[in-house]
């Protein structure tokens, strides 16, 4: 530990960013923890300020018991709850003790790298309030070749698999990170981090990447126009967003793909597959491709476990030989694009686990994975001379341009 002075008028600037506890659960008194007496100091005293993290299995009164009387330390507990529960610490969590005269004065503890739990002495009482962390955030590019897959690649630069995660959704309707990757395939991103006390604290928004995959470039800037424009588009302003996603799965293999003439697997004939079969294990979870209502939902003695949903502009998406549904899905439901609305299976005709995914339009069946599946809306026109002048920039960045990363 280390001795500092702190002014109070830092210390209130810091309680001041929400409601304290007397206003959203009552305050803490005296009068509520017999045999303990708070008393004030005729003058500010040093500040001793601990710094640790929680261990495993350390509670909260283990933590301030040389600070704090047990029974103080028993109704902080029990008054934090409407605030967040001194219960939850969590092992590897840091915390902060600042004490005068060996009795605590303020306890923050981190909740997550955006949020912080706050109890603070004031004057006889203890203020219990959460406050947002902050944060420097800077923009940054990051670079790579893939040689086996995105999350590997993006590790050897030293960042996280979150970041692949985010890159990977961005591209979802053009890109499948698991197929389509291609050892010697390339990415580039601008991406915002977020630092506390110089430590790396979290990512913020992806503002542009680029990809190449088998030799073609895919570019997204990150828009948010005053029209309503929303989400992430090409250089052009086309929105990366389809109506539909490239796969219901996140990890299979297609076993069949769409063939009017088909010779059937357990009838032993030819038949038409109007559909895409991927294989996965049961109880691989399959997504919704795109916003819908559920129109059916049941069981056949040759589909199995099915469900089917409605979707805009006359399409139609099915889903065969579930091993089960979703909770709460039912007939009338609206779905969102990629919520799970069941597990793969093998009910029905069928040889092994998989899902039959079929595609419909006013009736007529399509290829799910065929090239002229609608897109979502472009940037609006008010808005995209600002927007291809910014996305200029950005993707200038992308290609090695260190003046415009300067300038951003």
């Amino acid at each position: 530990m280390h001795h500092l002075k702190i002014p109070t008028v830092i210390c209130l600037a810091c309680i001041c960013l929400f409601p304290t506890a007397s206003n959203v659960m009552g305050s803490l008194t005296p009068g509520k923890i017999p045999e303990f007496q708070l008393t004030q100091q005729p003058c500010a005293p040093d500040v001793v300020i601990k710094k640790g993290v929680v261990k495993p299995g350390e509670t909260i009164s283990q933590i301030l018991d040389p600070y704090l009387p047990l029974k103080c330390v028993y109704a902080l507990n029990r008054d934090s709850r409407a605030v967040f529960s001194l219960q939850r610490i969590r092992p590897g969590r840091p915390y902060r003790i600042f004490s005068e005269s060996g009795r605590m004065a303020r306890f923050e503890y981190d909740i997550t790298n955006q949020c912080r739990l706050i109890i603070q002495k004031e004057g006889n009482e203890f203020s219990i309030t959460k406050a947002p962390i902050a944060h420097t955030q800077v923009l940054e590019m990051v670079s790579g070749t893939i040689t086996t897959s995105l999350y590997g690649a993006l590790l050897k630069t030293g960042e996280t698999g979150e970041l692949a995660g985010r890159l990977a959704a961005i591209f979802a309707w053009d890109i499948d990170f698991i197929r389509d990757i291609r050892p010697g395939d390339r990415f580039s991103l601008l991406v915002e981090k977020k630092y506390h006390e110089q430590i790396f604290s979290g990512y913020g928004r992806i503002r542009a990447a680029r990809v190449i995959n088998r030799g073609k470039a895919y570019e997204a800037v990150w828009h948010q126009g005053e029209k309503g424009s929303c989400g992430y588009y090409d250089a052009k302003g086309r929105s990366l967003a389809k109506a539909f996603l490239k796969s219901p799965l996140d990890y299979s293999r297609i076993s069949s793909g769409f063939n009017l003439k088909r010779m059937h697997p357990v009838l032993n004939e030819v038949r038409p597959h109007p559909a895409v079969d991927y294989a996965a294990p049961t109880g691989t979870p399959i997504k919704a491709v795109g916003d819908g209502v559920v129109t059916a939902l049941g069981y056949s003695r040759t589909m199995g476990n099915h469900i089917t949903l409605r979707h805009s502009g006359g399409y139609e998406t099915r889903y065969f030989h579930m091993s089960g549904f979703s909770p709460k899905l039912s007939r009338g439901k609206k779905v969102s694009q990629g919520k799970v609305i069941g597990f793969v299976g093998k009910t029905g005709y069928a040889t092994g686990p998989h899902l039959c995914f079929r595609m419909t339009v006013n009736g007529r069946p399509v290829d799910p994975l065929g090239p002229n599946l609608p897109s979502a809306s472009p940037v609006h026109r008010d808005d995209l001379a600002v927007f291809k002048a910014e996305a200029g920039r950005l993707l200038r960045v992308l290609e090695g341009d260190a003046k415009s990363l300067a300038s951003l």
